[in-house]
């Protein structure tokens, strides 16, 4: 189990034993496991440190890409007659039956059922009963360590070997412009120490999310079991500037169901000129088809909407003025976490986060969690009329203007 940094070299070193495991073994059956089905082709197969990258043509059935890989099955076949099949956590069902010799499991800690643990019935439960060919089935895992029950668990076992690592130790292979855009936007804050150096966090002493709230059954959810929203907005924590030390813009995309509880959908949050953000904004509404966008105008004044309407002139804005402080405005919202009463649409490891490691009245002013505060006291503290249900788009802005 690699537990590493961003850029540390996790994919590639997957990619590299598994494919090593399948060349001594001819004939074999491997399993390939991501979130998501595209994540595991895009990344574990066709990404640059993918298996197509470090399998050489002449290993391939055929000696081309095309005789080897199909891609809407998500199969790769080897010369020797090895067999790559990918897996999804969006479907754990579908590893009940196949047999493998071996397998690779990519960021497991944000697989759907991961806050399962090894229960029964899961992804990685699964995976281990057809984990039965040959004389030492073994498993890769690789992925930044987050904190929850699947990755604690399986490190506590006794047949778990653990490598740890960080970005830093990697760093002269990697680009001018990842070391600024990531390693810049990460050191020295807490999360830093989980997405750089690799580091198993815990709960932050005074901070009011705690990753038990995000760990609950039935606390994520996917596009298959999302339920009918009754209420879509978009909340906005602007920035003034965009400058190397400027804040970034929060932006979060959350919609109330018709189940009473709120869902966290998106977060489009980014460092940029009120051009850019605005454009994001704009894009994050027609996107999810929102109703409005809630923002917050302490930081810019009437700037917030002008910025906004010059983008997308008929936006539906609701400006908001923080009168009272940070904490008593996310007490409210953080307390709707602790009741089991939000949900959030996959992993979104960035605001999951920045929230648990906010601790009110200390260090920068967390802008992912002021979005979210804003759209949430919204649809569920003060929440306006709401509209017949509907499901929100699957994928990209379908059009129209705004």
């Amino acid at each position: 189990m690699i537990l590493a940094g961003r850029g540390f070299g996790k994919t590639r070193t997957g990619a590299e034993t598994i494919a090593e495991w399948a060349r001594r073994t001819p004939g074999g059956r491997f399993a390939l496991i991501g979130q998501t089905y595209a994540d595991a082709r895009d990344v574990m197969v066709e990404g640059e440190s993918g298996l197509l990258g470090v399998l050489g043509l002449s290993e391939l059935r055929g000696g081309t890409v095309d005789s080897a890989w199909n891609r809407s099955l998500g199969e790769l076949y080897l010369a020797n007659g090895a067999k790559f099949k990918i897996y999804s956590s969006e479907k754990p069902r579908q590893l009940r039956g196949p047999q493998h010799h071996g397998a690779w499991g990519d960021e497991p800690a944000t697989w759907n059922d991961a806050e399962q643990g090894t229960a029964d019935d899961t992804t990685w439960s699964n995976l281990l009963f057809g984990l039965r060919l040959g004389e030492d089935p073994r498993v890769i895992m690789t992925g930044t360590p987050r904190p929850n029950r699947l990755v604690r668990e399986l490190l506590k076992d006794e047949t778990t070997v653990p490598t740890r690592g960080s970005t830093y130790d990697n760093l002269s292979n990697l680009s001018a412009t990842f070391q600024k855009n990531v390693i810049r936007k990460y050191e020295g804050t807490r999360l830093g120490k989980q997405e750089l150096n690799g580091e198993l966090l815990d709960d932050t002493p005074g901070a009011l999310w705690q990753y038990g709230m995000f760990a609950h059954e039935g606390f994520r959810v996917t596009t298959d079991t999302l339920p009918a929203l009754v209420r879509i907005v978009v909340g906005v924590d602007p920035s003034a500037s965009s400058s190397d030390e400027s804040d970034e813009t929060g932006i979060i995309v959350a919609g109330r169901g018709a189940d009473g509880h709120a869902y966290v959908l998106a977060d489009a949050t980014l460092k940029a000129g009120p051009t850019e953000w605005a454009q994001a904004v704009a894009g994050a509404y027609g996107t999810w088809k929102a109703d409005r966008v809630i923002a917050e105008r302490n930081n810019g004044g009437e700037m917030v909407e002008t910025v906004l309407r010059t983008v997308a002139p008929s936006l539906p804005i609701t400006t908001v003025w923080a009168s009272r402080g940070k904490a008593t405005r996310a007490e409210p919202v953080a307390a709707l976490y602790e009741q089991g009463k939000v949900h959030h649409l996959n992993v979104l490891t960035d605001l999951e986060g920045q929230a648990t490691g906010w601790v009110p009245g200390a260090g920068k002013s967390p802008d992912r969690v002021d979005a979210l505060v804003w759209a949430l006291t919204e649809l569920m503290i003060e929440p306006e009329p709401q509209r017949p249900p509907q499901r929100p788009p699957q994928r990209g802005y379908s059009g129209g203007s705004f």
